[in-house]
């Protein structure tokens, strides 16, 4: 067999890294690290407002929105930022190239925060400040054309940002997955910070709360574009380069640009009240469209997708894990809009005499990321080198014990609110450690597991599932929100007996993935 010479022995399965690196890292890691961390601030610093700000009655600066309403509008918010990730990766991929969609989605983000801010910080800063118990067409308007155009810019942003990361590395590099672990150490960092800073301003005004997420992402893009050069050759838009490939760009962008003008002029007609809006209804009817178009779309693959016996099995895999996927995200997801009512209604939040603002809570979550991913990270690594790691449905089923138990902890909270008195907010501590605990154990599983079931030529489809059950548990989330607050009498006597129903749909999912993980395992094939 011939030789290779040394110098090319030595290159062999080491990583050769185009560009300035830092760290053993491309710089543009750091470009993109901090982009995603201020985008994650002004989300989370955003998100820990919104279901708050909507059930503030208006003399108190709110818009007094109904809780079921509210609920409503917080699922459809937080499913539409999965769902437009969809079509923000089809519109990198085909027009815009990644570096320009996030670029663009940042944009987009930055007008969306500010617009919710506006109306109010106008009102602040005017020389009449005499508190109204009416809200304004502008004020409403306002709000919600800035939920939309957030909404917009993160589906440009957010899925394409990650692709980014991964052509910084050649393939097979074994730094990738370090690079990606830094990457998500930003998301973490920002979701952490953002609720706490963003919450304090609220405390004076809502709408200065909703500037500082808007500033964040503005500090984002700034840095972005001074430190884009590093990034140099990396998500550029595809080139065209024949006649057919320019008029198939032309068709592409003309399409396109009908589409949009045609949502937009939907969206004019309903803040003009031309088309009603009713919140809780749309969001009833969207879960039960997506359900039907996730059961069409996988009956067409199985029947009509050319897939062999083995691609079958794995694909029946993939259903069973997105539908236990939707349950997990369903309660999990209501740590913005359930527990964070809760917080903000029945929690003892005082300390030295001190009021902690309610949002402070939503960063506790990605306070215990930071604290324990490596942890588990090194638990599964330890497990796994003695032959005992779980397999990928038992980590599922830890996921949703876990679920289950951290609302547990909320039924016995429910009660001491339920009898009058103030809940410590140990208990909300114990649930999101527990709800942390469930997602270490079942988010990073889920998303390896879909990339390795799903058949070769519905690889981006298959994600795109798995998002789309993220999208619908985030949709019912609000939902249950909107029935789980306690926002009246009778409905605080009936929480503890909600939370407990939860309760129950949860282990009662975790017991029944335990009981078929072996026929699960079976049809995984080769997949471990």
């Amino acid at each position: 067999m011939e030789k290779l010479p040394n110098d090319a022995l030595k290159s062999v399965g080491e990583d050769i890294l185009d560009g300035p690196t830092i760290f053993g890292h491309p710089k543009g890691l750091m470009t993109l690290f901090f982009t995603e961390m201020w985008e994650r601030f002004s989300y989370y610093g955003m998100r820990a407002l919104l279901i708050l700000f909507m059930t503030t009655p208006v003399i108190s600066g709110g818009l007094g929105f109904d809780d079921r309403t509210s609920g409503a509008i917080y699922g459809l918010y937080t499913m539409g930022v999965y769902l437009l990730a969809l079509p923000g990766g089809w519109f990198a991929d085909r027009l815009f190239g990644l570096k320009q969609s996030v670029w663009y989605g940042g944009i987009i983000i930055t007008i969306g925060h500010f617009t919710m801010a506006l109306p109010g910080l106008l009102e602040l800063f005017s020389e009449s400040s005499v508190a109204t118990t009416e809200l304004s067409a502008w004020d409403i308007n306002s709000f919600f054309l800035g939920l939309v155009l957030i909404v917009i810019g993160t589906g440009l942003l957010k899925p394409n940002i990650s692709s980014i990361v991964g052509q910084l590395y050649p393939a097979g590099s074994s730094k990738r997955d370090a690079g990606f672990s830094i990457f998500y150490m930003g998301i973490n960092i920002g979701a952490f910070i953002a609720p706490i800073a963003c919450s304090t301003l609220a405390v004076y005004n809502w709408h200065l709360g909703f500037g500082l997420a808007g500033l964040g992402m503005l500090i984002g893009l700034v840095q972005y574009k001074l430190t884009g050069h590093y990034l140099d050759g990396k998500g550029e838009a595809i080139a065209v380069n024949t006649p057919d490939e320019e008029k198939s760009r032309t068709s592409l962008i003309k399409y396109s640009g009908v589409a949009v003008t045609l949502a937009a002029i939907v969206v004019l007609l309903m803040f003009m009240g031309v088309i009603s809006i009713n919140a809780f209804e749309i969001a009833n009817l969207a879960y039960k469209i997506i359900g039907v178009i996730t059961l069409l779309y996988f009956g067409y693959v199985f029947l009509f997708g050319g897939l062999n016996a083995d691609e079958k099995k794995k694909t029946l895999a993939i259903v069973i894990i997105i539908l236990f996927s939707a349950l997990f995200w369903s309660g999990f997801e209501q740590a913005g809009s359930t527990l964070n009512l809760f917080a903000e209604r029945f929690t003892d939040r005082t300390f030295l005499n001190w009021e902690i603002p309610t949002g402070y809570f939503q960063s506790i979550n990605s306070m215990f990321i930071i604290l324990f991913a490596p942890f588990f990270g090194a638990m599964w690594v330890w497990l796994g080198r003695r032959n005992l790691e779980p397999s990928s449905p038992l980590k599922f089923t830890f996921g949703l014990l876990l679920l289950g138990l951290g609302f547990l902890v909320m039924f016995f909270a429910a009660k001491i609110a339920a009898s009058g008195e103030l809940a410590a907010p140990t208990w909300l501590v114990f649930t999101y450690l527990l709800h942390t605990f469930g997602e270490l154990s079942l988010s990073p599983v889920g998303l390896s597991l879909t990339t390795k079931l799903a058949p070769e030529k519905y690889q981006g489809q298959m994600m795109g599932m798995w998002f789309i059950s993220v999208a619908l548990g985030n949709l019912i989330a609000g939902l249950i929100a909107g029935e789980v607050s306690g926002g009246s009498e009778d409905a605080l006597q009936a929480m503890p007996g909600q939370y407990m129903m939860i309760v129950s749909i949860a282990l009662g999912a975790g017991l029944l993935l335990f009981a078929i993980s072996k026929p699960i395992r079976k049809l995984m094939g080769d997949v471990h």
